[in-house]
């Protein structure tokens, strides 16, 4: 059975280089052009009601918080396609047909700024791809990184939250 890919693009389309370049990589990729949605996504009942779905969800230089609606939610990325300089798409399954095999885990916190957080975070462990100011005084950032255990390790002593690992490519 073959996927169906959709691709969600809540952006003008008319004359857009970027929706029209992503067309053509999800055409090459999968050989049918993909079906479009414009309008609210809601990835638990495209999955509901398409088993065999695969989105692809454009995101772009600046983009912020794209990807709360991943977190508890029954969809995974398993792999990131560069479409442009200011695009690039993810692709994203439903989680029980995932097979996750990629090193880049892309792993969600709640975290209070300070020091002691920041000094025992690093780039071996993880780098910020994403992070958002919460009214509460903490961040949800979103991570890369490649070990999940650690990742997990230096979140909780620091006394921060994880939040859960969304995909990896």
């Amino acid at each position: 059975m073959s996927k169906i890919p959709i691709l969600y693009w809540p952006h003008k389309t008319n004359g857009n280089n970027d929706y029209q370049l992503s067309r053509k990589v999800i055409n090459n990729i999968t050989g049918l052009m993909p079906e479009v949605i414009a309008d609210d996504l809601d990835i638990g009942e495209i999955f509901n009601q398409k088993k065999d779905a695969v989105i692809y969800y454009p995101v772009f230089c600046g983009s912020t918080g794209w990807w709360g609606e991943l977190l508890g939610g029954n969809g995974v990325i398993i792999e990131k396609i560069i479409v442009s300089p200011e695009c690039q798409l993810m692709v994203i399954v439903p989680e029980g047909s995932a097979n996750l095999r990629g090193k880049n885990q892309l792993l969600a916190a709640e975290i209070r700024p300070s020091s002691g957080f920041f000094k025992k975070m690093n780039s071996s462990i993880a780098t910020v791809a994403d992070m958002l100011a919460t009214d509460a005084g903490t961040i949800l950032a979103l991570f890369s990184g490649k070990n999940q255990n650690q990742f997990i390790n230096v979140i909780e002593s620091t006394g921060n939250s994880y939040l859960g690992c969304i995909g990896q490519y």
